[in-house]
């Protein structure tokens, strides 16, 4: 997700209970009945649930909406609503025994506050679109609403024909329905309606499982990334905006094929039916949902849909939706991806300058953030969900991968990621599972190096001065470290412009300490020109020289 607005409703994180830990649920079937005009909805879910322990009780998540009906396997229960859940009494229907499966149903109506977004695009036409980061889909979907229950999804709406509707997966059906008569047995007064159905085959949160509803006009950018799907095959790729947004198109959808080919070829294939762009009321600038990504409706109205969301957006296909988080203070996972990714696309797309110039930016803004400077990235302490989307997760999160791949080379970085995303493929995982990974490959522990990123604020601040040793022929490097957030054990690239005009570039390892003196390994017949510290910006640090 991006550029996420101000004045949004914060959420606290509510840590799953015992209860809810002792089931999973494996697939839901979700069928809406969206309104003409208005906000009640009515719905019926079916959950699929495993049980992982013992326990009599199913905890469900459900806000704003009434419950009229519960059954386990077929036969009503005596369920109860309050507190923002909803109670299913199993008794022994699941045989009291771990791994059993059984199916239960509810269904419910009512108008929500939150979650599905219902109401009037800048046209004035009726519209609903899913916007559930990050716990937000318990005002419309019952559900164990948190980011390690991840679950296959059916989507069956039926909405007025008018509108177009969208969700995750596959498209299986789009089929009118008949038109009501009247008692009379006339034609009926209701506007036609039609019955459409997707399906999520891949475990997904409930975060993002989304529809939209809306007079949306498609444009298909065809078959794209050819051989980097998980079969093999093309992604399909289109966007779906309003109707007199079509003429702009594709603009910079242009590059969506390319950007889903450059990620795949790094870190593993696309995995999902198709990669859908729609234009939609989501809070955020982008919302990364499942195979069907949400877009903020004012840059399409105002033409600037620009490549670096697209990018963003794109990459959290892989980071966040395929391998999600499995506690909320790791989203760095998630967005710190995302951040990182994009600007190594634009590098790629518009040039080295392109990068550079991004995380020189990005690093100037994280020097001044009061979040960095006072809390961890991996934040457990934070409770309101809301506020885990800030500089921390973001930029510096990509600055850490950055810092990463710097650390142990491309070819260790790369390979990590693909060994983590192999490994958690549609499912769950942790920051020390992404260490464990790169371990692996660089061939060395990183600990040290998680650690000092990740679980303290702050960056380094490094003051540096140096002087030549004609006897040695070598330029003696010091550098102080302020005590602010404490030492950084960090690697520093050096470069020296000779004499004669020529640049040689050096990296040498700076220690956890208040001073560190180091000679530089390179033999100069005469003091050097010009001495410049991190010259292609590699490192999170408060640079200063004396």
């Amino acid at each position: 997700m991006r550029a996420f607005l101000l004045g949004v409703l914060f959420l606290l994180a509510a840590p799953l209970g015992a209860q809810q830990r002792a089931f999973h649920v494996v697939d839901y079937d979700l069928t809406l009945d969206l309104p003409e005009s208005g906000k009640t909805i009515e719905g019926v879910a079916v959950l699929t649930v495993r049980r992982l322990a013992r326990a009599d009780t199913l905890v469900l998540d459900l806000l704003d909406l009434t419950v009229q009906k519960v059954s386990v396997g077929g036969g009503a229960v005596a369920f109860r609503q309050g507190e923002g859940h909803v109670y299913v009494p199993l008794g022994g229907a699941l045989g009291g025994a771990p791994g059993d499966t059984l199916r239960v149903t509810i269904a419910y109506r009512g108008v929500p506050n939150d979650g599905l977004i219902i109401g009037t695009d800048s046209a004035g036409r009726w519209m609903a679109f899913g916007d559930n980061w990050p716990n937000r889909g318990r005002h419309w979907i019952p559900s164990i609403d948190h980011p390690s229950d991840k679950s296959t999804v059916t989507w069956t709406v039926r909405a007025p024909s008018s509108e177009r509707v969208v969700a995750n997966g596959a498209l299986l059906e789009e089929t009118p329905l008949p038109n009501p008569r009247d008692p009379d047995g006339s034609a009926g007064r209701n506007v036609p309606r039609t019955l459409t159905r997707w399906r999520e085959s891949r475990p997904i949160p409930v975060y993002l499982m989304v529809i939209a509803a809306a007079p949306l006009a498609r444009y298909d950018l065809g078959p794209t990334a050819c051989g980097f799907a998980e079969n093999g095959g093309c992604v399909p790729q289109s966007v779906y905006v309003a109707p007199e947004q079509r003429a702009m198109l594709p603009s910079g959808f242009a590059r969506a094929g390319d950007i889903v080919s450059f990620f795949a070829q790094r870190v593993g294939p696309f995995g999902y039916e198709k990669l859908a762009h729609l234009q939609s009321s989501t809070r955020f600038g982008g919302m990364e949902n499942a195979s069907a990504i949400f877009y903020a409706d004012g840059m399409f109205r105002r033409g600037n849909v620009g490549t670096s969301i697209i990018a963003h957006e794109t990459a959290h296909q892989w980071f966040g939706d395929m391998v999600t988080e499995g506690e909320w203070s790791h989203a760095w996972l998630s967005e710190g991806f995302a951040t990182y990714l994009a600007a190594v696309y634009m590098g790629h797309a518009f040039g080295d300058t392109a990068f550079t110039g991004a995380m020189r930016r990005s690093r100037t803004m994280l020097l001044r953030s009061d979040v960095v400077a006072s809390r961890p990235v991996i934040d457990t302490a934070q409770t309101d969900l809301m506020k885990l989307l800030n500089e921390n997760s973001y930029d510096k999160g990509g600055w850490v991968l950055h810092m990463l791949q710097g650390l142990v080379g491309d070819s260790a970085f790369y390979g990590g990621l693909r060994d983590y995303i192999a490994a958690h493929r549609h499912g769950n995982a942790m920051t020390d599972d992404l260490r464990t990974a790169v371990e692996a490959r660089a061939k060395q522990p990183l600990g040290w190096f998680f650690d000092q990123w990740l679980r303290r604020p702050g960056f380094a601040s490094l003051t540096t001065s140096w002087h030549y040793d004609a006897a040695a022929s070598r330029v003696v490097l010091d550098v102080e470290q302020g005590a602010r957030f404490g030492y950084y054990r960090v690697p520093l690239t050096v470069e020296v412009t000779d004499a004669a005009g020529a640049a040689h570039r050096v990296t040498v390892d700076i220690a956890a300490t208040a001073a560190t003196r180091v000679e530089l390994p390179l033999a100069l017949r005469a003091a050097p020109r010009a001495v410049t510290i991190d010259p292609d910006v590699q490192l999170l640090a408060e640079l200063k020289s004396r």
